[in-house]
């Protein structure tokens, strides 16, 4: 577009239509090439009607109020300018400009306002729009008016929609008239719509979250049917790409959504990208189930087809389920980088819970640095073997067509991580296996490539840090599968490489998901979706099978059959029962999952003296014999290692026999008696003078005494 130093030769436009807007104008540069505006010339006694169709834009209604207004009288100027004005007014849209979001509390929008001169009525409205423009009546022509629009488009300064149908953080049209909706009742409708749940379902459900507060009212339900429908209308055409430019639609979100980003470094030249998520609803299920308790991470997911790998840190929920408190979105690894966001992290839920700490942090990655983990928690490492197990069981079904192959050569790399404990050189049981399976030429390559040169490291890292239970493993193992079945659909392959798509799935789809699974549980409505989220990891599923269904082979307990719940389905069998590398021929396990079968199997041999004992166990026994032998004999420092070792054994029987007993009581009853000082005993035995709710003689005489000192001093005064 040109631009034009003079408005002398601009055209009057004057659309036939009643009602007209900027859409209905054609603009021109007005200015210089450093600084102009956009500018078009209507008659004068139209302006009115201009004003009108803006206010009536379908995407952004609101009204214009005038901020500014100036007036000349004519015969003033001497000399004057093509756009000097004979009257000025600065027309500003009424929901700007106080909040301007950059960080402050999002106000309710409103659909439009009223009584706009009315500034000390304005706050509920002020909502940082940047749309103005400006009306100038010429000083030469005064039938016609200049209008100089400064900013169209109706966005805050981070250049976000600010109210309007459009806003996602609007509450809409009559918004004072609406009844109120807490964050739970919010959150419930936006989990139900991501979940492509039908809106007459959610429309009822949110009806139900609302007359919990508002009672039944036919008013009420009627601004909630708008409510849902707006909500639904919003999440359908809100999209992840804010800008064409990946890096800047990340800036874009990450400045609209900073009480949800824990860490955040661009990416330069010095400093590589980092985004650490954390939404309020994830640090209040941190708090709540990872003080004195774990927290674990799947490492490293979608390293292969992501721009950037995804890493996720879990607690352990009340069911034991594994629960996303924190996404982390990054290439580097690098120590100083990982100690950023975790230091990032633990002052975040230190500052909201105060003596908040963990028990204990789960590793999947071999090459993952432990001394962040250290330096930031203060806690013991443990390390889970779901990642490894996964890896070689989804390759040998890949790339081993023979099932008896297949279970063999797993339980031979079994034998290799057993090794361990054993005794057993586990280099020479790695050659016996390249040699005796040279025919599986597919599976060797890969095992040669991805997993000897590194071998010694991953069975270093397991043989140093305490084995994780197969019930951990499994519930990460779960959440991993449900996230891969989130981002990994088809319809989404194109976006893989885009940084804001992940983030979106992330907060939306995913975060939704979790979120109504808690609060189904937790307040036992949407039987369905309670259902199967406690059905959700194979180590539930396996605790449904009775023992009866299960039964071995009686000479060397080579296998065993589990007799399937289903009528007619086939029964399963499980070779290398006891092991964590038992395989089934189920086709969960096939895809290279730890299924429920593998794990009632595993139950039963627990109480088989002959079988072998857990990975998890042996971990736990070598470290508790190294503790032993590590003093000289007949030595204070023995005497110490004794006591620890004592203490901690006395403490697991306690944990044991509370998650066994149903009558608590019997529990405490056992526990020995604590004594406390003089003066607490006191106060715990026979309530004193000074705990009862009723004062003492003495103390009544104090209170009259000092009272009455008081009143002499003030009478000298």
């Amino acid at each position: 577009m040109e631009i034009i130093e003079t408005i002398s030769s601009l055209p009057v436009q004057d659309p036939p239509e009643d009602e007209f807007s900027a859409a209905d104008l054609t603009w021109t540069k007005f200015g210089t090439a450093d600084r102009y505006d956009e500018v078009a010339v209507i008659p004068y006694n139209r302006v009115d009607t201009f004003i009108i169709g803006e206010c009536s834009n379908i995407e952004c209604p609101t009204r214009f109020h005038i901020e500014r207004g100036r007036k000349r009288s004519k015969g003033s100027l001497k000399e004057h300018k093509s756009d000097d004005y004979l009257e000025y007014k600065l027309y500003w849209c009424s929901f700007g400009p106080e909040n301007y979001g950059e960080g402050g509390s999002i106000l309710p929008s409103r659909r439009y306002r009223l009584n706009t001169r009315n500034r000390a009525a304005r706050p509920q409205s002020m909502r940082g729009c940047t749309c103005h423009f400006v009306v100038k009546r010429l000083y030469a022509l005064p039938s016609l008016a200049l209008i100089v629009y400064n900013d169209r488009r109706h966005v805050n300064k981070s250049g976000f929609l600010c109210h309007g149908p459009l806003d996602r953080d609007a509450i809409g049209p009559g918004a004072k008239k609406i009844p109120y909706i807490c964050n739970e009742i919010q959150q419930q409708t936006m989990s139900m719509i991501y979940l492509g749940i039908p809106e007459e379902n959610v429309l009822e459900k949110h009806i139900e979250g609302i007359q919990r507060y508002c009672g039944a009212d036919p008013k009420v339900n009627s601004l909630a049917s708008q409510y849902v429908q707006k909500m639904g209308m919003i999440i359908k055409r809100s999209t992840h790409e804010l800008d064409l430019d990946d890096q800047a639609s990340i800036r874009m979100w990450v400045e609209r959504n900073k009480k949800s980003i824990f860490f955040y470094q661009d990416n330069s030249e010095t400093d590589s990208f980092i985004l650490g998520i954390q939404t309020e609803w994830q640090l209040q299920q941190m708090i709540r189930f990872g003080h004195h308790s774990l927290i674990a991470a799947d490492s490293t997911f979608g390293i292969k087809r992501l721009k950037y790998p995804l890493s996720t840190l879990l607690v352990f929920d009340s069911r034991q389920h594994a629960l996303p408190v924190a996404w982390i979105i990054t290439r580097s690894f690098a120590k100083h980088d990982v100690a950023k966001w975790m230091k990032a992290l633990h002052e975040r839920a230190s500052s909201a819970e105060p003596g908040w700490k963990i028990n204990g942090f789960l590793i999947d990655d071999a090459a993952a640095e432990v001394d962040p983990i250290k330096d930031v928690f203060s806690c013991p490492i443990l390390f889970s073997l779901w990642r490894v197990r996964r890896s070689w069981l989804r390759n040998i079904v890949k790339k081993c067509s023979s099932i008896e192959v297949q279970r063999e050569i797993f339980k031979r790399l079994g034998r290799i991580v057993y090794s361990i404990w054993s005794g057993v050189n586990a280099l020479t049981a790695l050659e016996e296996l390249i040699h005796d399976f040279a025919d599986q030429s597919s599976f060797i390559q890969y095992f040669e490539a991805s997993w000897v040169p590194k071998i010694e490291m991953w069975l270093s890292m397991m043989g140093t840090l305490p084995i994780a239970s197969q019930e951990a493993s499994g519930a990460i193992e779960a959440y991993h599968v449900k996230l891969k079945a989130k981002l990994f659909d088809d319809s989404h392959l194109g976006a893989l490489q885009r940084v804001d798509w992940l983030v979106h799935k992330l907060t939306t789809e995913l975060h939704s998901s979790y979120w109504l699974d808690r609060y189904a549980d937790e307040s036992d409505s949407f039987k369905n979706v309670k259902e199967e989220y406690v059905a959700s990891t194979s180590w539930y599923r396996a605790s449904q099978i009775p023992d009866s269904a299960v039964s071995f082979d009686d000479k060397d307990r080579l296998f065993a059959k589990v007799a399937s719940q289903n009528d007619g389905n086939p029964a399963r069998v499980v070779w290398n029962p006891g092991s964590e590398f038992a395989f089934c021929d189920c086709l969960w396990s096939l895809q290279g999952n730890l299924c429920k079968h593998v794990i009632k199997v595993n139950f039963m041999c627990e109480s088989s003296p002959d079988s072998q004992p857990s990975m998890s166990f042996q971990s736990f026994k070598d470290i508790l014999v190294d503790i032993c032998k590590m003093p000289m004999d007949d030595s204070v420092a023995l005497d110490l290692s004794m006591a620890w070792t004592l203490q901690m054994v006395d403490q697991i029987k306690q944990l044991v026999e509370l998650n066994s007993t149903n009558d608590i009581g019997s529990v405490v009853n056992t526990l020995p008696l604590q004594w406390v000082s003089k003066k607490g005993r006191t106060s715990v035995g026979i309530p004193s003078a000074a705990c009862s709710g009723r004062p003492s003689g003495s103390q009544i005489t104090k209170t009259v005494k000092k009272s009455r000192k008081r009143k002499r001093i003030g009478r000298w005064r």
